[in-house]
């Protein structure tokens, strides 16, 4: 049984690579990348995690791997998108280099998992700051503000707005924020996923009638395949602070990660990192967020 299920786990993990890759292959825009100046020999408060990293001259960052405009693996094997560009941007001030980092795939339901594990070092994964997930993690940010959203097929009329899929089965991501607003609030009937992409085959084939995320994530799919996909609606209904997840009061760290976005946010390099991956799609650049000091 136990040799079974290790199959069984391997297959899913290699079946959701090779629909991560297919995805990238497809139709749409292909994010860009950038390459942030890298701090030269930058100096930190001994015993930091600022200065372990950078002693260290290597960063564990998770991200999403199918997320298409802010976490998604390309051809190459190597993920691209915004959530990316922020990573490099932070790691760049710590002294070092994009090619140093270490990403590791995270889904939504591993997220705090791999941070408190010390399988990561951040996680800046579409991850939306919550009270209860500040129980486990701490947060910087938030960096970006999305809004939850419906994705339907091309030639459905009926849903609209949230209050449309009451009795309906709407895919979604175990663990996540959506999963939990849509069957609470919208008395939807659930059909999970362990990840985003895993959702599509089952609207595709009309198996559920929606797929429930933040906007911006549902935005990449509709850009990937616009004759088979559209948004229910252009109106979001509700807001997803997007925040970088790391160690339960590292408290320095936190400070110190909050002092760099505030700081992308005027020195251009955050509407830089949106230009070449987000915007590619949407076209207007986002202020950066109040950052949340809590």
């Amino acid at each position: 049984m136990k040799a079974f299920m290790t199959r069984r786990k391997s297959f899913f993990v290699a079946a959701t690579a090779a629909l991560a890759l297919s995805l990238s292959a497809c139709g749409g825009s292909t994010p860009g990348t950038t390459n942030p100046t890298v701090a030269d020999k930058p100096t930190f408060a001994a015993g930091t995690t600022m200065a372990k990293l950078s002693a260290a001259g290597t960063i564990k960052i998770g991200t999403k791997y199918d997320q298409p405009l802010f976490g998604q693996v390309g051809l190459d094997g190597k993920p691209v998108g915004f959530d990316v560009e922020m990573g490099k941007l932070i790691a760049a001030k710590l002294g070092i280099a994009a090619d140093k980092i270490e990403w590791s795939e995270t889904v939504s339901a591993n997220r705090e998992p791999f941070i408190e594990q010390g399988k990561v070092d951040l996680v800046i994964a579409t991850y939306t700051i919550n009270d209860k997930r500040k129980q486990v993690v701490s947060f910087a940010g938030p960096y970006y503000e999305a809004g939850q959203a419906l994705m339907v097929n091309k030639d459905n009329t009926s849903i609209t707005k949230p209050e449309d899929v009451a009795g309906k089965k709407v895919c979604s991501v175990t663990g996540s924020t959506p999963a939990a607003t849509i069957v609470d609030k919208y008395k939807a009937e659930l059909v999970p996923a362990a990840t985003y992409s895993a959702c599509l085959e089952p609207l595709r084939n009309k198996q559920v009638e929606a797929i429930t995320t933040d906007n911006v994530i549902l935005a990449g799919f509709v850009d990937k395949e616009p004759d088979a996909f559209k948004l229910a609606s252009d109106q979001t209904f509700t807001k997803e602070p997007y925040g970088i997840g790391l160690k339960k009061d590292d408290t320095e760290f936190r400070t110190w990660i909050n002092d760099q976005l505030e700081a992308f946010g005027k020195d251009g390099s955050y509407k830089k990192a949106w230009e070449a991956t987000a915007g590619s799609v949407i076209k207007t650049a986002p202020e950066l967020p109040a950052i949340n000091r809590y």
